[in-house]
């Protein structure tokens, strides 16, 4: 099953065969609590409004970084050389 699977289904109109533990897991993104304790440990105000649109941009940012990740480098490649001005 796809990590995302009770989600979706948490999300559809129907709602058939979705457990309470998965409509609390819909509810509630895990992205939120990285959020959360990220803003309280860098001691950041973050004002409840913006919350959506952190959570998109670090959402953005996660699956470009998992793009890379998952990107296979030839043993033969090497780093580029570092110019000096």
């Amino acid at each position: 099953m796809c990590e995302h699977e009770p989600l979706a289904r948490a999300l559809r109109n129907d709602g058939e065969g979705v457990t309470q533990r998965e409509r609390e897991m819909a509810a509630k993104d895990p992205l939120d609590d990285l959020i959360d304790a990220a803003a309280q440990t860098l001691a950041l105000p973050l004002d409840p409004s913006w919350k959506p649109s952190v959570r998109g941009h670090l959402d953005a940012t996660l699956k470009l970084a998992k793009l890379i990740e998952e990107f296979d480098l030839p043993d033969e490649a090497e780093p580029a050389p570092v110019f000096r001005a």
